[in-house]
């Protein structure tokens, strides 16, 4: 992106906007100021923008591969409209109908969840996950009438279904175990996804990588736009003054805020606590583990495979990439990684019909890849607004109503410039 601002960009621009943080959350906020005609400028602490929503070039395995795998569905609209906006919608593809293929590696079982694409779900008669039965789907209903504070597993817990479809969701959904993962948030998975009919459920993937979907047309977007964007440099301080932020602090020197313009602060929590103090933000999480195997593999109709009994959730299968996603990895943590990569590998065998040695691998640690989606962790969620004058948070792990996911970040990012665009 263009470090310097054309005149006609400087004319047009109502507001400028600052913007620190360039993941999802950032350049959601970023893209909705300046479809509002504000100039913005976001300020990225790595060397690259997308913060857990990016890919790269891995030496070791001579590829190009994503951070970690995130699966969309055709509910989520602001992710969707996000896609849309900066031209990048085609991106994405997918089986084209709600197909979620799954192997139960105890017993060696497959089927298939397709949801029809009505609302009323007439699959459960004739295509329900085997070994359940039509009350279990029934007491989804129990999610959305959970008290305060219950979790998962204490509202639908127990059955068959929850076994093999929706502790699997609700880990991965909410990246917290299914134990303590709170019964609200899960609600909401499920209310925007299963309870809105298959049309809602089309699983869609990157063709290339995140960074090719999200990151690189998002970023050109604003740059034809007149944004700028730095990379490698730290936000380290905030200057308070009079009820509003005053100036940013750089390594290379303080920037002044004028008393018109608007900041967003779209960084982890831990970020937001040191550079806000008295913020009140999540301070408990949960690692995720990805796990690259260079190796081809037959991806299916889906190009992924639901686990169940195993170590991982999901096997995503890509060019010349096998990726596996641990959710609510914390047990793992003292785990070594070959230990960890070979249990993962003989799942895959399993459900890809192999039987080779296991292939070059690496193993991609996100020890605080999400706030921990409990009842504790819910009540430190902050919503946009600070109480500072024309200054507003955003990220996955703020008030958005939903788990920490891309459909949340984004949606966080909208919220957040809609707060200011009021103000």
């Amino acid at each position: 992106m263009a470090q310097d601002l054309d005149c006609a960009a400087l004319r047009r621009a109502v507001t400028h906007t600052h913007i620190i943080g360039a993941g999802l959350a950032g350049l959601s906020a970023a893209v909705e100021l300046t479809k509002a005609g504000h100039q913005v400028t976001l300020y990225e602490a790595g060397p690259a923008a997308g913060g857990r929503c990016r890919s790269y070039f891995d030496r070791a395995l001579g590829a190009r591969i994503d951070n970690g795998n995130h699966l969309l569905l055709s509910g989520n609209d602001a992710a969707l409209d996000f896609l849309s906006t900066i031209g990048a919608r085609d991106s994405m593809h997918g089986p084209g109908t709600a197909y979620f293929p799954f192997m139960d590696l105890t017993t060696g079982e497959r089927w298939i969840v397709e949801p029809g694409a009505g609302r009323i779900p007439w699959w459960v008669l004739t295509r329900r996950v085997p070994g359940t039965r039509l009350r279990d789907y029934l007491a989804l209903l129990r999610l959305r009438t959970a008290p305060a504070g219950a979790s998962v597993a204490e509202m639908v817990g127990g059955t068959e279904l929850y076994r093999r479809l929706l502790e699997p969701l609700a880990v991965s959904g909410l990246n917290t175990p299914a134990e303590t993962g709170l019964a609200s948030l899960m609600w909401a998975v499920v209310d925007g996804s299963l309870l809105r009919g298959g049309a809602a459920c089309v699983p869609l993937v990157p063709r290339e990588g995140l960074s090719e979907s999200f990151i690189d047309p998002a970023l050109a977007w604003l740059a034809a736009r007149g944004g700028t964007l730095h990379l490698s440099t730290r936000v380290t301080a905030l200057d308070i003054a009079d009820g509003r932020i005053a100036a940013l602090h750089l390594p290379t020197g303080p920037v002044p805020v004028a008393a018109q313009d608007c900041v967003v602060m779209a960084v982890p929590p831990w970020v937001a606590a040191d550079l806000v103090p008295g913020l009140v933000v999540p301070d408990s999480f949960e690692a995720i583990v990805n796990l690259h195997f260079r190796c081809d593999a037959e991806p299916g109709r889906a190009g992924f495979i639901g686990l169940v009994g195993g170590t991982a959730e999901w096997i995503f299968i890509k060019p010349g990439i096998v990726s596996v996603t641990i959710s609510a990895a914390n047990r793992l943590q003292d785990v070594p990684n070959e230990e960890i990569a070979m249990g993962v590998w003989a799942d895959i065998q399993k459900a890809l019909n192999r039987s080779d040695p296991m292939p070059p691998m690496r193993v991609v640690r996100e020890k605080r890849a999400t706030f921990a989606a409990t009842r504790a962790g819910e009540t430190r969620r902050p919503g946009p607004d600070t109480g500072l004058t024309h200054f507003a948070v955003a990220g996955d792990w703020t008030a958005t109503g939903l788990p920490a996911t891309i459909e949340g970040a984004i949606r966080s990012g909208r919220t957040a410039a809609l707060a200011l665009l009021t103000a």
